[in-house]
């Protein structure tokens, strides 16, 4: 699902090696996570997929394609096969949970005629079919979370992308979301979750990539939390 050959991405302005000569495969259906220090890198490997960055040298392959081929309007239609959950929610808060949805298969170009049975579902999947006429504003961060999650996943993507999903919530709550990211993993969508949480990476084992400074240092299959 997703390759990266050799990869090393270096910031001109600040000359700043962010990744170096990083070399990994994530197969369809996996649930990886993504650790490291502030600064690891983690961010830019995550730019690197969705193509907000380039790499310096080498490539990023997705589905066994190149990422270099893609340009243009290519770029836009490959981020639309990938959903992003941030540490921020990042919804609307002039929109309602049903718009917020809404807009994002509207930016995907969804059949219309499938929204309505596409949103209840996910609302849902994720419990919060009660509150689909409630604004962002209007719901807990736990809520919020989860919000940001249907969205994300509505438009069924064949890659999920974490970063700090659970970075401003309670445990329980925290736990609350993992679970739910297990569940859409499940259903076979592949997940990277970039993340801090010794906890939830000891507590449920998964594999687990560390980044330091740039570097791939731990590639753990059993997972565990070691920086």
């Amino acid at each position: 699902m997703v390759e990266f050959h050799r990869v090393s991405l270096l910031y001109p302005k600040t000359q700043t090696l962010a990744l170096e000569e990083i070399n990994l495969s994530i197969k369809k259906g996996e649930f990886v996570y993504l650790t490291g220090h502030s600064g690891a890198g983690k961010s830019s490997f995550l730019g690197l997929i969705i193509k907000s960055i380039v790499p310096s040298s080498g490539q990023v392959y997705i589905a066994g394609e190149s990422l270099a081929k893609y340009k243009g309007g290519r770029v836009a239609y490959h981020r639309r096969r990938i959903g992003m959950v941030f540490q921020n929610h990042s919804l609307l808060d002039h929109l309602s949970v049903y718009q917020n949805l809404e807009f994002a298969l509207r930016i995907t170009e969804a059949p219309q005629k499938d929204w309505a049975e596409r949103i209840t579902n996910i609302l849902r999947t994720v419990g919060l079919a009660h509150k689909h006429q409630v604004y962002p504003i209007q719901l807990s961060q736990g809520e919020r979370q989860r919000v940001a999650i249907a969205r994300a996943v509505i438009t069924n993507p064949v890659l999920l992308l974490a970063d700090e999903p659970t970075g401003n919530l309670d445990p329980d709550v925290s736990w609350e979301i993992m679970e739910l990211l297990s569940e859409i993993n499940l259903k076979g969508t592949t997940i990277i979750l970039a993340t801090h949480s010794r906890e939830i990476v000891e507590q449920q084992r998964r594999r687990t990539i560390t980044l330091r400074k740039g570097k791939l240092v731990r590639d753990d299959l059993n997972g565990g939390y070691a920086l």
